[in-house]
């Protein structure tokens, strides 16, 4: 679940929520705890966003790889998920 604290004003009013189900074909739970564990930015918070923003996109980019959108992001995906699996 995804739950907002406060609006980028500093207000928290409504209180906001989403909580949804989704497929994928990696051990989400795994992959956020590695990349936390490699911590890139110095910030293990800011490490398991990324995971698991990253593990959320890709697995909508991998289910819809032939739509236009996705295009230009292609060619590059695979050298940066290289780049990243370097680490």
């Amino acid at each position: 679940m995804l739950q907002l604290t406060s609006y980028a004003d500093g207000s928290t009013e409504p209180a906001r929520q989403l909580e949804l189900n989704f497929d994928n074909h990696d051990e989400i739970f795994g992959i956020v705890e590695r990349i936390k564990e490699k911590n890139p930015f110095g910030d293990p918070e800011q490490a398991a966003q990324f995971a698991l923003g990253l593990k959320l996109f890709s697995e909508v980019k991998l289910k819809n790889r032939q739509h236009p959108l996705f295009e230009e992001l292609n060619a590059a995906f695979p050298a940066f998920m290289k780049k990243l699996k370097s680490l």
